[in-house]
């Protein structure tokens, strides 16, 4: 199955006012190692929608956050794809400081139409996710 890993620096604007990522930026940090892994197998949420009509959106998030970020720390999220349905991808995503996990993510995934109608994960996007 497919995984990736992405880098991040906290900025400023992810934190709260003792500087710590506020909890639901995780989700963005999240959010953007998904898609630069599904650029990394050379697809795109954009070629998706323009040439499948899908759009993947999240069904489920179950996060658990085990320490703190905090301002201009350096994380890197692990991706890794779990299983592949018909029509839902189910994700693992870790971030780690220093090595050290800080956050851990089980992310289900759904693919559906512009009428929001869950739909069949095109083909080819379903082979790379596999390899």
């Amino acid at each position: 199955m497919l995984s990736g890993k992405f880098k991040i620096k906290v900025y400023y604007e992810d934190t709260d006012a003792g500087n710590v990522v506020y909890y639901a930026n995780y989700l963005k940090f999240l959010e953007r190692a998904r898609t630069e892994m599904i650029s990394s197998i050379g697809m795109s949420n954009k070629r998706l929608i323009d040439e499948y009509g899908i759009f993947i959106i999240v069904r489920s998030c179950k996060i658990e956050y085990k320490k703190p970020v905090m301002l201009e720390d350096l994380i890197e999220i692990n991706s890794n794809v779990k299983s592949v349905t018909r029509s839902t991808i189910t994700m693992d995503q870790i971030i780690k400081k220093d090595e050290n996990i800080v956050t851990e993510a089980e992310i289900v995934l759904i693919t559906v139409n512009k009428s929001g109608k869950p739909v069949k994960i095109p083909d080819v996007l379903k082979d790379k996710l596999k390899n």
